[in-house]
């Protein structure tokens, strides 16, 4: 069945949705995305997704083409029309197209925002068979650029890292800078040592994950302790275990990095509880 999609205001199917090849995220990857996520048809930390995507176009000087109450209604709109039980809603807003490649920003006035959403169905997005496995990571280099907390569609590198753990057999990969660990290609990375959850605090070094803020939220709701400060290859090793974050993935528990398992060399306990506690409190809260 062909997909309704939504581009500058029209539901579309998808085989005639068109974007200018002016465009600036197609010329200059100069936009911002959001995924949310639908579990039983409903949208997933819709609010936090949409105050993530404005503060995002701030950073970027782009202006807001629609209030996050229009956004909510398209969202629940192609949920419905595309019959979303357990899926992603993918959102993408771009400067847009001034009719030819420019470097300087066109002027806001006379350009409008590029608006694209699009649903992917996800029977089972929550019973994953990673989160009963777990995933293994290799480590590689973070050579991004300096503002990951800025949701672009800049994504050249962390594709190629994903490529990078698939050829060495595993499922992702964790960037390390200055000797410690940034974030996973597409998450949130964290180790759980003596049951404390470490993960690297919040700063222009990682996007601020919105699962990563409600799960810590959660974790500490729990009584579980949290420390938000770097940590090391070397520490993730010695972990008892290890797990990521993300719209998608949820809580997924990570097993082994570079060929070295972490604890008993399958998902903890830590990660097991989180993912259960997540997915009951949004289930709860989805709109």
């Amino acid at each position: 069945m062909t997909r309704t999609v939504y581009v500058n205001g029209e539901y579309l199917p998808e085989t005639e949705a068109k974007v200018s090849i002016f465009d600036r995220a197609f010329l200059m990857a100069d936009g911002v995305y959001e995924v949310t996520s639908v579990l039983g048809g409903k949208l997933i930390d819709f609010d936090g997704h949409a105050k993530r995507l404005k503060r995002s176009l701030s950073e970027l000087d782009i202006r807001e083409p629609l209030t996050t109450e229009d956004l909510l209604a398209i969202h629940r709109e192609l949920v419905a029309r595309n019959g979303i039980e357990d899926g992603l809603v993918y959102l993408q807003i771009t400067r847009g197209s001034p009719g030819d490649r420019d470097f300087a920003f066109p002027d806001p006035e006379t350009c409008a925002p590029t608006v694209v959403l699009f649903t992917q169905n996800k029977p089972g997005l929550a019973d994953s068979p990673s989160a009963r496995t777990g995933i293994k990571v290799i480590s590689i280099e973070d050579i991004r650029w300096g503002r990951r907390d800025i949701k672009t569609v800049q994504l050249l590198y962390p594709s190629m890292g994903k490529m990078m753990a698939k050829k060495a057999g595993c499922d992702d990969a964790w960037m390390v800078e200055d000797g410690a660990v940034t974030e996973g290609t597409s998450n949130n990375a964290y180790i759980v040592k003596g049951g404390k959850i470490i993960t690297r605090n919040l700063s222009s070094d990682i996007l601020h994950g919105i699962t990563r803020a409600a799960v810590l939220r959660f974790a500490r709701e729990a009584q579980m302790e949290v420390e938000e400060r770097p940590f090391t290859i070397d520490e993730a090793k010695a972990a008892d275990e290890a797990f990521v974050t993300s719209a998608s993935a949820f809580v997924t528990p990570v097993v082994e990095i570079d060929g070295s398992a972490i604890g008993t060399g399958t998902p903890g306990r830590v990660a097991q509880r989180l993912r259960e506690i997540y997915l009951d409190e949004s289930r709860k809260a989805g709109v």
